[in-house]
């Protein structure tokens, strides 16, 4: 007995360990985010270790993980009709509010769903819940995108896989049979989601043969820019859940199936140093300390390195790249952008792209709304059910789907 209980005692000391990280008191529920973490920390260390034994690839053994837990069939209810269907070759799932005799036609979002380009699904529960909120609440249609992920598709591919599904849900006769409103389309993603959403607002404002224009773009915590990744956000939140900076260097490596090789070394901004020809105009475009307000920048220091690795950019140009990096488009692109809102946390290392995009946005003369949660984390919004339900979670979903209501 007496071995049991200090066995047991020794166990709960490894996993209190093992939970336990330091986190700001001002985040939302903290124990509840190190629990998460730790689950989502458990999930990655087993899928390297398959991908270690040479069975899989981490990131699909990974995302087989987060599938197998949170996969949802396409069930409707009286509130809201739920099909599973593709869009020129795309998977979509979509949601359709119920009808009402008042409103013949309904407005309309295109959701793209996060995951790093690298995992998660339009049919995980987060998302099936997100977008059956959505249309129940905005008695809307909502288009959630199923595109292809990485490692069976690299940059560009996901871009165009959203690009082609929208454009077909643009089509007049498809627009006609679900009832919905060209005026009143919206597209919408959160974090990668976001990445691709704006690319895909960028692509959409260019196109003169585009006759349905989007109404809006709403961007959660979106992830804008590979190139300087030593933000005020991104030192502040170094190592804070769900996304440290090591990480999320490495789902844009990943993106563009670069060299792991060269992760530290990005990680240090050695990629856009100032013997880098390539990088030093574009880096204008994202100045923080000019972009940024002294609230957020404080004491920070900005960090540009004088000889770096020019190597990396000739290897994986599209860090570069507009499509990839909305943040460093022409002034000229962004004006034609529809109204925007984005979403930004305080604890995310890419809350600063997201502010520097609204600055950037609102100089080239478009209507942002800028709403920033103090005690939100990066992929807050869609922990809104129990077990993995936040305060902030809440706050954030709601303070959302108010702004669609108001503006679409």
């Amino acid at each position: 007995m007496r071995s049991s209980c200090v066995l047991l005692t020794a166990l709960v000391a490894l996993a209190a360990y093992y939970i336990y990280i330091p986190l700001p008191s001002s985040v939302s529920d903290p124990w509840k985010l190190m629990l998460l973490d730790a689950t989502f920390r458990s999930a990655q260390q087993v899928s390297s270790l398959i991908h270690y034994l040479g069975l899989s690839h981490h990131l699909l053994a990974l995302n087989f993980i987060i599938v197998s837990f949170g996969k949802k069939s396409a069930w409707s209810s009286p509130q809201v009709k739920v099909t599973d269907t593709d869009f020129d070759g795309v998977e979509v799932r979509v949601f359709e509010g119920s009808p009402k005799p008042e409103e013949p036609l309904k407005r309309s979002v295109v959701y793209i769903h996060g995951g790093g380009w690298a995992l998660a699904s339009a049919k995980i529960r987060y998302y099936d819940e997100l977008c059956t909120a959505m249309a129940e609440e905005l008695n809307a249609v909502i288009v959630s995108i199923e595109y292809r992920l990485v490692p069976k598709v690299y940059f560009p591919a996901q871009i165009h896989d959203v690009v082609r599904a929208t454009k077909y849900f643009l089509q007049p006769e498809v627009l006609h049979k679900y009832s919905v409103d060209p005026g009143r389309i919206g597209i919408s993603g959160d974090s990668a989601g976001g990445n691709l959403a704006a690319a895909l607002g960028q692509q959409f404002a260019q196109d003169a043969n585009l006759k349905n224009k989007l109404r809006v773009q709403a961007l959660i915590y979106p992830v804008l820019q590979a190139l300087d990744f030593n933000t005020p956000s991104y030192q502040q939140n170094v190592n804070t859940p769900i996304l440290p900076r090591y990480v999320m260097v490495k789902y844009w490596v990943d993106y563009f199936k670069g060299n792991y090789d060269f992760v530290q070394a990005m990680i240090v901004n050695n990629h856009t140093s100032m013997d880098v020809e390539e990088a030093v105009a574009l880096r204008a475009r994202l100045n923080w300390t000019s972009l940024l307000p002294a609230s957020i920048t404080k004491d920070y220091k900005p960090v540009v390195q004088t000889r770096g690795n020019a190597r990396i950019v000739r290897e994986i140009p599209q860090l570069l790249d507009a499509r990839s990096a909305p943040l460093i488009a022409d002034q000229e692109v962004l004006r034609h952008l529809p109204k925007t809102y984005i979403l930004t946390c305080e604890h995310d290392v890419l809350r600063d792209d997201g502010i520097m995009y609204a600055k950037r946005l609102e100089s080239a003369g478009v209507e942002v709304t800028l709403d920033h949660f103090e005690d939100g984390f990066h992929g807050c919004m869609i922990f809104t059910s129990w077990p993995t339900n936040f305060s902030v979670g809440i706050r954030t979903r709601n303070s959302y789907i108010k702004w669609l209501d108001q503006n679409l």
